[in-house]
């Protein structure tokens, strides 16, 4: 069996961060999670955490390593929406979607590499979306966000890379989530019309795609954006 690693998911108290934060769990690492409720997974370790401060991140950052020594694999999963039509999206609105979602990620990602420099190794894995390369009406902060963290991956892995530390990006679409079981009916019919899968993903298949991106196996895999999305976004 290989040595458990030091995994940090950011926002893993629900959704898909909680099913990555399982997964990596099921596979024997010591997992820490950042949240803003103080509730973990089961077997978690729970940090609180807001992304948008970065004397918060570093004292999560700081707490984990104490507990569970430095953070080898970051799953920066944190984020928010707040949807609104361009012309009446809010200032307040536009700034916590980007601060929480892409700079929030840059300041994880900043405070994480530190201490993967200095042991030669790492993992990065930024929770992007679908809708972040297809754009989606109403989203043009969250698609914004999302878009941004394929820059932040790519220059990560051309700063980095030569130090056995990688960059990568997911892009699930549409998931089995609090979220989307909000939606009404009308809206999940459009969207599973879109899907060639015809079904909505389960987090857990979110989750696999971050553990093997994190593993041995996918040592030469590198700026790569993996879409998780039934065939949504094909070609984006």
């Amino acid at each position: 069996m290989p040595e458990p690693r030091s995994v940090l998911v950011t926002g893993g108290n629900r959704g898909i961060g909680r099913a990555v934060a399982e997964a990596f769990l099921a596979a024997g690492d010591k997992v820490a999670v950042t949240t803003r409720t103080g509730e973990a997974p089961e077997g978690a370790l729970g940090v609180p955490c807001d992304v948008r401060d970065a004397a918060s991140v570093d004292a999560a950052f700081t707490q984990v390593e104490a507990e569970h020594g430095p953070v080898e694999v970051l799953v920066a999963n944190a984020g928010i929406t707040r949807d609104q039509l361009l012309l009446r999206l809010g200032e307040e609105e536009l700034v916590e979607v980007l601060d929480t979602n892409l700079t929030g990620a840059v300041r994880c990602v900043r405070r994480a590499t530190k201490g993967m420099v200095r042991l030669r190794r790492g993992r990065v894995v930024l929770m992007s979306s679908v809708v972040g390369l297809y754009g989606s009406a109403g989203q043009v902060g969250y698609a914004a966000s999302k878009a941004g963290l394929v820059g932040v991956a790519r220059s990560v892995t051309r700063e980095l890379g030569g130090r056995g530390i990688t960059a990568n990006v997911v892009a699930p679409g549409f998931v089995e989530t609090d979220m989307t079981a909000a939606l009404d009916e009308k809206t999940r019919a459009g969207y599973l019309a879109a899907i060639p899968a015809g079904r909505l993903a389960r987090p857990d298949e979110v989750a696999s795609v971050c553990v093997f991106l994190a593993s041995d196996a996918a040592a030469y895999v590198s700026g790569a954006v993996v879409p998780v999305d039934g065939g949504l976004g094909m070609g984006h």
